[in-house]
């Protein structure tokens, strides 16, 4: 069996695989990572041979990492990626074109309906009815969105609420406020199963759900990256925000706004 993982920020792994018996066989890891000194790569190999091919991600870099010395430096992966890949030459975790994907560039909705349908979609992924799926939000009204564990009465200016005719929802993402005008901002949202972002970090899964847009990006002349933990920037400034929500029946729900026109002194 073969897996490949790249490392969000990093490098290309690379393993290869038997399964005997439900054990891990005949394993080999590669890549274009730095590893210092050269005889760790054995210790890796000899770590995770002989595991259950039922061990989590997080359990087999838990594994590597007890093996390796103290000294041992590595540069471009970490032993959860090792995990990462092994898993999906398992079959257990996935890529981006494992899936069809559903694309919806919807109508102009208010703000309370996108955020119930980002519920409720996420929810259709969870339930096996609908596949990873990506949604391209219009809205008809002014918004603020505020994130799951803000406080309303700390956050929200009520007076400047009732001024500017601004619709406020509660999202069931973390983070902070996003402030959201018709024809000013791009918002995306992807609803997908959680195979495919196994084992990695919530901060890793950022980057990686929203490497598409930055490649999207860098294509349109725009010199985009990635800023832990959750934001899309470039030299000029902040592009946009992302957040994230994890269903304990396994599918998630990914979301960011950009924005290109944003009047900051009615969002203030």
């Amino acid at each position: 069996m073969h897996g490949e993982y790249k490392v969000p920020g990093g490098k290309l792994v690379v393993v290869d695989l038997e399964e005997i018996d439900g054990k891990i066989a005949n394993f080999q890891l590669a890549g274009d990572f730095f590893l210092e000194p050269d005889e760790a790569l054995q210790a890796i190999n000899d770590a995770v041979n002989g595991l259950s091919t039922s061990t989590p991600a997080t359990a087999i870099g838990d594994a590597v990492r007890a093996a390796l010395p103290p000294e041992v430096e590595l540069l471009g992966f970490t032993p959860e990626s090792v995990g990462v890949a092994i898993r999906r030459a398992l079959k257990h975790a996935s890529s981006f074109s494992d899936y069809d994907w559903t694309i919806i560039d919807d109508v102009a909705r208010e703000p309370i309906e996108n955020v119930a349908l980002d519920e409720v979609l996420t929810h259709e992924v969870a339930a096996g009815r609908r596949g990873p799926t990506l949604r391209f939000w219009r809205v008809n009204k002014t918004g603020l969105y505020i994130g799951s564990f803000q406080s309303f009465r700390n956050e929200v200016d009520m007076r400047g609420v009732e001024a500017h005719d601004v619709q406020v929802v509660r999202r069931i993402t973390g983070g902070g406020g996003m402030f959201s005008e018709p024809d000013k901002v791009i918002t995306y949202s992807l609803y997908v199963p959680g195979e495919l972002v196994q084992g990695m970090s919530f901060q890793d899964s950022y980057e990686f759900l929203d490497s598409w847009v930055l490649e999207g990006l860098r294509e349109l002349g725009i010199d985009a990256h990635y800023a832990p933990l959750n934001d899309i920037t470039s030299p000029q400034g902040k592009i946009g925000g992302a957040a994230q929500k994890r269903l304990g029946s396994g599918a998630v729900l990914h979301h960011a706004t950009m924005s290109y026109d944003i009047d900051a002194k009615k969002m203030l």
